[in-house]
């Protein structure tokens, strides 16, 4: 699609940078809205073991954490990835699980479904949750394509979530805060930071002010976040992607003072970027830490923690170590385990688990999860990139590995099957049935331009002979920062003795398609529809 008028700005500020769009402002929803922020961090040996940076090796990026009572919950980016917004859960700032999704789907147009367009780096950006005492209310606030401002609320993060009337202006990384009297606010915008108060409900605009234009030598600001603290209004925004900066206000609509957090920071993943954007968030027992993402391209962007301590005045400082961003701090709170982020997945029950996304909005009529999951081909393509019903999972760093099996007799001449590395450059091992006859192939040369059109359809390196209708197919993903960034691939006809099949594929780190590699499953036609496979399994292991 041609660009919005705002695209080519967009695309200039980005030019320096490797974060996208920091997502909404979390909401200070719980009882510490009210109480004092200026509890420090304790000092001395702590009695908490130590936890690492990044606290999650995943690609999360435009961070929003909130706390409810004694959870928290995170919510990302997820552009084109269907369902949107994920969820995560954890009771100590370090373990987390996926909890649900915000957008169900991509309800934003027909090229989200791969019809008559792609929402390639499109979709759910920068985008703000929130949670509201008043009536329990789990909020979601997001702008798509540059156009319209989108609401859903859910009295649950697993839902279901419900989506409302969009909101009439459009709301540039919006970020929610539910005032102590609870009236809801926005902050918004890019190098000109407006704040909007929304009527009671959340669903149209009361009044709306700028508040603060950024210094021509800062640059670009932008990534609301909105908190009260202490009687304080704070709106946090970063300066992508190097920079963090807040403003501080007696009153919602200012006047507003500003103060620069970091800037070129040392991170924590050797070879990565700043920490930079996402968000604070307070403990039970009233410590604060900034959950930020650290750009570590191939594999996204990931979450890092670290404790905040409060100036007499009111101002956050961030806790460093010998001068950077630790790689470990002590545990906020006692360490509790969740589901872990890796494991077995069998595809037990009738719905997949909220660890999977699909590129773009799947054809509900050509899957099924029952006990194993039927993929029926969906499209009729040679182009995996317009292929609907493609499944994905992150994948986990700094190296993993996924294995799934797969029964692949129902496929029918034309389809072709298998276990990518997805992203704007691909590869994949799987199966091609022509002519009756099934072989195993590895393809790459899978890649799209910087307007996400196709450009490779891929060629084939390698291929071996398939006597049996069951293979497992196995991606390993090494997704450190730096060179040599290899993809690998293999196959067994056993589960336990692996072949590899083809050279190494080199993982892409050009951080303008935003959203890291994962692991992908596909099933796609080139010749006619009917054909069919079943995943029995999928595995992500690290060494």
């Amino acid at each position: 699609m041609p660009p919005t008028p705002h695209e080519p700005s967009r695309r200039r500020m980005l030019a320096t940078a490797t974060g996208l769009i920091a997502a909404g402002a979390a909401p200070v929803a719980h009882a510490a809205q009210a109480r004092a922020a200026a509890a420090p961090a304790p000092s001395g040996p702590s009695a908490l073991a130590d936890f690492s940076n990044p606290v999650l090796w995943q690609d999360f990026a435009d961070i929003d954490v909130i706390r409810v009572g004694d959870a928290f919950y995170y919510s990302a980016s997820t552009m084109h990835y269907s369902p949107g917004a994920p969820i995560l859960r954890s009771y100590d700032l370090v373990n987390w699980e996926f909890a649900g999704h915000s957008v169900p789907r991509l309800d934003f147009g027909s090229k989200y479904d791969l019809n008559g367009g792609r929402g390639y780096v499109r979709g759910i950006w920068a985008s703000s949750l929130g949670y509201r005492p008043s009536n329990r209310t789990f909020y979601w606030v997001g702008q798509i394509d540059f156009g319209q401002t989108y609401l859903y609320t859910a009295t649950s993060v697993e839902g279901p979530w419900s989506r409302h009337a969009t909101i009439g202006s459009t709301y540039y990384d919006a970020g929610l805060l539910f005032d102590t009297d609870d009236t809801p606010y926005v902050a918004y915008g890019n190098t000109t930071i407006h704040v909007a108060q929304l009527s009671a409900d959340g669903r149209s605009q009361v009044r709306s002010q700028q508040v603060f234009s950024t210094p021509s030598s800062i640059g670009t600001l932008e990534g609301a976040r909105f908190y009260k603290i202490n009687g304080n209004y704070y709106i946090f925004l970063t300066r992508p992607a190097n920079g963090q900066y807040i403003l501080k206000s007696s009153s919602p609509f200012g006047p507003y003072e500003l103060r620069q957090l970091l800037l070129d920071l040392r991170g924590p993943i050797s070879g990565g970027g700043v920490p930079h954007q996402g968000g604070l968030v307070d403990t039970p027992d009233g410590r604060w830490y900034y959950l930020s993402f650290v750009d570590a391209y191939p594999g996204g962007r990931v979450p890092a923690l670290a404790p905040i301590t409060w100036t007499g005045d009111g101002w956050p400082q961030l806790q460093l170590v010998n001068g950077a961003w630790g790689t470990a701090y002590p545990y906020p709170t006692t360490p509790r385990q969740v589901e872990p982020m890796t494991g077995v997945d069998t595809f037990d029950g009738t719905a997949l688990k909220p660890k999977w996304e699909w590129n773009h909005n799947p054809d509900t009529n050509s899957y099924t999860v029952n006990n194993g999951l039927t993929l029926r081909t969906a499209t009729v393509t040679g182009d995996l990139y317009s292929a609907r019903n493609t499944l994905t999972h992150r994948i986990q760093g700094p190296t993993s590995t996924a294995t799934i099996e797969l029964d692949v007799s129902a496929m029918r001449d034309g389809d072709r099957s298998g276990l990518a590395l997805l992203r704007d450059s691909s590869a994949w091992i799987g199966v091609k049935r022509d002519s009756g006859t099934r072989r195993l192939v590895m393809v790459d040369g899978l890649t799209m331009d910087s307007n996400w059109n196709t450009t490779g359809t891929g060629t084939e390196r390698a291929s071996a002979a398939l006597s049996g209708t069951r293979v497992w197919l196995r991606a390993q993903a090494d997704i450190r920062p730096g060179s040599p960034r290899p993809g690998r691939f293999s196959y067994s006809t056993d589960g336990t003795n692996f072949t590899g099949l083809g050279p190494d594929f080199t993982m892409g780190n050009d951080w303008r398609f935003f959203m890291g590699y994962r692991y992908a499953i596909f099933n796609h036609a080139t010749q006619a529809l009917g054909g069919a496979v079943t995943v029995e399994r999928f595995e992500l292991a690290t060494p």
